[in-house]
């Protein structure tokens, strides 16, 4: 794990650093799923696609897929006003990344996209703020965005409840992992939006996502979420609508499950 890097104002890389640093405080495997992630994209679809990045946040998977492909393109789309600050910040001289704000939950989100289909639909650690009922709606309306032959791989939580001594050990195992890189000074998911909010040029957008998503340093129930395993996720998958649907990639808590319509 690196140092805390601690951005101010309009200091965009700095505060995309940041909130991959703060993510690798829950995941240190992190960058390995965006790895097997972005082969896959070239494996299915080649190494000049047309992306849709889902609640896409800073623009983690935009940033890791430009840099790899120069031919490629991506579409952000989040509802996050201060994590969309900084995406569009961050990518303001990149031609080749857009950015809509929409909600996943509203029916409607995908008319709001700039093109009517992609080759690829990425997301990773996003979906588990959604219940199970709107998660399998959304892996309906993603299967209609994706060209036929198209991808989709969703990176997330997929926990396996058959297994509760392994569970237990390894959550044993990361709690003190942990415990000691808080101790180093590493900032977790509230000591980041208490940065953001306390920020001259974020503070604003903050303000305004804690309107629809509770402030996490005093409200840690912001979201319904889903506990799903990843047979779930296989199942509800192809339910809607993709030919072939496998996990390519795992850690001990988290699955990266792939969707070829």
């Amino acid at each position: 794990m690196t140092e805390t890097i601690t951005p101010v104002g309009a200091d965009w890389r700095a505060w995309q650093a940041s909130w991959d640093r703060q993510q690798e405080w829950y995941m240190p495997d992190r960058e390995e799923r965006f790895r097997v992630m972005l082969d896959m994209v070239e494996a299915t679809v080649g190494d000049a696609p047309r992306v849709l990045d889902l609640a896409c946040g800073t623009g983690t998977i935009s940033d890791r897929l430009l840099t790899r492909f120069p031919g490629a393109t991506s579409t952000g789309v989040d509802l996050d006003p201060a994590l969309l600050t900084i995406a569009r910040g961050h990518f303001a001289n990149e031609p080749r990344a857009e950015f809509v704000t929409a909600d996943l939950r509203d029916p409607d989100w995908a008319g709001k996209l700039p093109h009517a289909s992609y080759d690829a639909v990425l997301t990773a650690t996003a979906l588990h703020w959604l219940n199970s009922d709107a998660l399998a709606t959304l892996y309906g309306q993603v299967a209609g965005v994706l060209r036929d032959g198209g991808v989709f791989m969703n990176a997330d939580h997929m926990p396996d409840p058959s297994t509760p001594r392994i569970n237990a050990a390894e959550r044993t195992f990361r709690k003190a992992r942990q415990e000691r890189e808080r101790s180093a000074g590493v900032q977790d998911w509230v000591d980041w939006w208490q940065a953001v909010a306390a920020d001259e040029v974020l503070g604003g957008p903050a303000a305004e996502r804690f309107k629809i998503f509770n402030n996490p340093s005093t409200d840690n129930n912001d979201h319904d979420g889903n506990d799903e395993p990843l047979a779930w996720h296989v199942t509800t998958l192809r339910a809607a609508g993709f030919a072939e649907v496998r996990p390519v990639w795992c850690s001990a808590t988290d699955s990266l499950v792939l969707g070829l319509k």
